[in-house]
């Protein structure tokens, strides 16, 4: 066996989620943290409670409740510095939980091409047993150019040349 499963796509999965399990353990308290924020801070309730605490904030702070004293008369000044540094922080965080995500994100995609890398190579075996069961049996498969093609090894400097061309 070569440590593959029946099922080809479960394992490939496996694997990409295994990397993603591999590489959330590794991560820092920061990391962790700056997670934790962008899943709980990108939430309709985060932004509910946002609309919430800013509305009473500026109701507050225009004298409509009789009684009560502006702490921070418009133009919110304090508002104003609380939002940018609010916006500041959640970026921060955003950015870094970014910044793993992709990291991960590029060791999934080279997986994905060793994979497939591996694939074509024994998708291309496959197809030479084939031919030679089919020429023990008197089949001439000589003229078929399309499978004559296929069984040339894949020149992958070629595809990463027009690859790095259309980017």
């Amino acid at each position: 066996m070569n440590g593959r499963g029946t099922n080809g796509h479960t394992t490939t999965r496996r694997i990409i989620k295994s990397l993603k399990a591999k590489a959330d353990a590794k991560r820092t308290r920061y990391e962790w943290l700056a997670d934790w924020m962008t899943g709980a801070f990108g939430s309709v309730t985060f932004l509910s409670i946002n609309i919430i605490w800013f509305g009473i904030w500026i109701v507050w702070n225009i004298g409509d409740i009789p009684g009560v004293a502006k702490f921070d008369p418009y133009p919110f000044g304090l508002l104003t510095m609380i939002v940018s540094l609010e916006a500041i922080v959640l970026s921060i965080f955003v950015l870094i939980s970014q910044n793993r995500a992709s990291k991960v994100n590029d060791l999934r995609e080279e997986t994905d091409l060793q994979i497939d890398a591996i694939s074509e190579q024994e998708l291309t075996k496959v197809m030479e047993i084939v031919v030679m069961l089919a020429q023990k049996q008197g089949i001439d498969l000589s003229q078929d150019k399309t499978l004559q093609e296929m069984l040339k090894p894949l020149n992958t400097g070629k595809i990463e040349k027009a690859l790095e061309r259309q980017v």
